[in-house]
């Protein structure tokens, strides 16, 4: 993705928190990186995460100030889809939602070039399903980041039955070149990791409602006994009770198996508006 004069420019659409931090790390590689929000104030959130993350490096001494220096001037923010006509490579991370992405798919066609990539962020729709939603259908892929982005080394490039093989290897190379260690992925719902982390999520949630253990026991056990970093409760409040309830359902829809039914009482605790970390209670509380 890049020349022996300058980089590339990437654009990153979404800049909440898997988009803020793909921003950081593409620009952080040397990338111009033009990252776009729908709304001023979101893209100031996300801008500022990325300023915080990079300052609390430089306080901790994980991150030199020529880095943090070199990675914002390398960042500029839009909320003008237009600004991305020069992207030579657009990642997609904003919602969820298939309708939002045609919509975004859409909009962002007629300002790009011909040759432009487009990739998806997603972590379980059908990337067959949203290319054949853009008139580039063999320049569209899935680039799977973990969260948090700047430290997380894994990414699932997934390719679409019409990815081509040069979009494929662009594509590939390009999440090698931000440092990552890439993997190829299927196009099946919850790529690799997910496939096979939400149905130990979702039995270890069985297991709980059925007397296992009490949460702490549980985690602990799983750190100990099997050398996890951290226990699945623990897990589920950091990747979030809702995403974690909305993978399920779309690996249930498409496969019918008992293993990737969401558990009651999941679906119970997103209703209830406890997601985890980020609404300050999931299985435990924060602060």
């Amino acid at each position: 993705m890049t020349n022996n004069q300058r980089p590339a420019t990437i654009g990153i659409l979404g800049c909440g928190l898997m988009g803020a931090g793909i921003a950081q790390v593409s620009a952080a590689a040397g990338y111009k990186t033009i990252v776009r929000e729908v709304d001023q104030g979101f893209l100031e959130k996300g801008l500022g995460r990325i300023r915080k993350f990079l300052d609390d490096g430089v306080a901790k001494g994980k991150v030199t100030s020529e880095a943090r220096e070199t990675t914002l001037g390398n960042l500029s923010g839009t909320t003008d889809v237009a600004a991305m006509k020069e992207c030579a490579l657009i990642v997609e991370a904003i919602i969820e939602n298939v309708d939002e992405k045609r919509r975004t798919y859409a909009a962002l066609e007629p300002v790009i070039s011909e040759r432009t990539i487009i990739v998806s962020n997603t972590s379980s729709l059908c990337i067959t399903e949203l290319a054949a939603s853009t008139k580039r259908p063999d320049r569209f892929a899935g680039l799977h980041f973990f969260n948090p982005v700047p430290l997380m080394k894994l990414v699932e490039v997934i390719r679409a039955l019409t990815t081509t093989d040069d979009t494929y290897q662009r594509v590939f190379a390009f999440a090698s070149s931000l440092g990552k260690e890439p993997i190829t992925a299927p196009d099946r719902p919850g790529f690799i990791v997910n496939r096979l982390l939400v149905p130990y999520l979702l039995d270890a949630i069985r297991a709980y409602e059925n007397g296992l253990g009490t949460l702490e026991d549980i985690d602990k056990g799983m750190k100990l006994g099997c050398g996890y970093p951290m226990g699945p409760f623990t897990l589920l409040d950091f990747v979030g009770l809702d995403t974690t309830y909305f993978i399920a359902n779309i690996m249930f829809d498409e496969f019918r198996e008992p293993a990737y039914a969401p558990p009651p009482l999941l679906k119970r605790m997103v209703l209830a508006g406890r997601l985890g970390r980020k609404s300050g209670q999931g299985f435990y509380k924060y602060a």
